[in-house]
């Protein structure tokens, strides 16, 4: 018993942060009233909740202002794209319901339709927790979405079972447990992605490693060669423009 209310063991440490969660449940659902901003509250919560989920808590509503600045733009431009792509999915999963059965070619594209819903929700649960922790282009950033859903599918899959059972407990238990809702959910989704980002950092470093070398060779090669400095810089140049479009993760954000 005494362990157990030891400020330093690992229940009271989880509970603490469960706590947390709670409250930026709270502030995610207060920057998503203006609906446009849905996707860099989003980003915020899972910086926050990435930095709890590697015990760097430090100061959670700070945290969470600070990532929703610095990915205002960027948010609210991957926010509106999927709020949109996922309205269209709603009315064409609306036309495909009205149309059950009256067409040769319902169940083709009913096929087409589940396999364009599973892409969309595969990159709702991974594009925002990339960008809270990664500098990367807007494309990319969908790209690797799609590519580390696939990659790590049983991640996916436990990530939307945290997402469906809250949501049945809140509508069908207890809908006071909204309380915990997104925040809670992007936690614990956070402590399942917490290796997997490690990985992708890891080898994006490694990957600027690789590149830094081919310029410092480049360099050297520019200062020894003779009558081809034009040809020299040209090639550094692009060198350095391939090894940045390879980077398929980005650079880690600063915090």
């Amino acid at each position: 018993m005494r362990n157990f209310l030891d400020p330093e063991s690992p229940v009271l440490q989880f509970i603490t942060k469960i706590v947390y969660s709670v409250w930026l449940n709270i502030l995610w659902f207060i920057c998503c009233i203006p609906i446009v901003t849905i996707g860099p509250a989003t980003t915020a919560l899972f910086y926050t909740c990435q930095k709890m989920a590697r015990d760097e808590d430090g100061y959670i509503t700070r945290s969470f202002f600070h990532s929703f600045r610095q990915n205002l733009k960027q948010g609210m431009i991957i926010g509106v794209i999927m709020t949109v792509i996922g309205g269209f999915l709603c009315f064409d999963g609306y036309v495909l319901y009205r149309l059950y059965k009256t067409s040769p070619f319902w169940a083709i594209v009913t096929a087409v339709f589940l396999v364009a819903c599973a892409a969309w929700v595969l990159v709702s649960m991974w594009i925002y927790p990339l960008l809270a922790h990664f500098d990367n282009t807007t494309i990319a950033m969908f790209k690797n979405s799609i590519m580390l859903g696939m990659r790590f599918l049983v991640c996916s899959v436990i990530m939307a079972a945290v997402y469906v059972i809250m949501a049945l407990l809140v509508i069908n238990v207890m809908t006071p447990l909204i309380i915990f809702g997104m925040g809670t959910c992007a936690f614990i989704n956070s402590l399942l992605l917490k290796n997997i980002l490690i990985q992708c950092e890891e080898k994006a470093l490694g990957q600027d490693e690789d590149s830094s070398s081919d310029v410092s060779e480049d360099g050297l090669t520019e200062q020894v060669g003779d009558n081809s400095d034009d040809f020299s810089a040209d090639s550094t140049s692009a060198r350095y423009e391939t090894s940045a479009d390879e980077t398929v993760y980005g650079e880690e954000k600063k915090s």
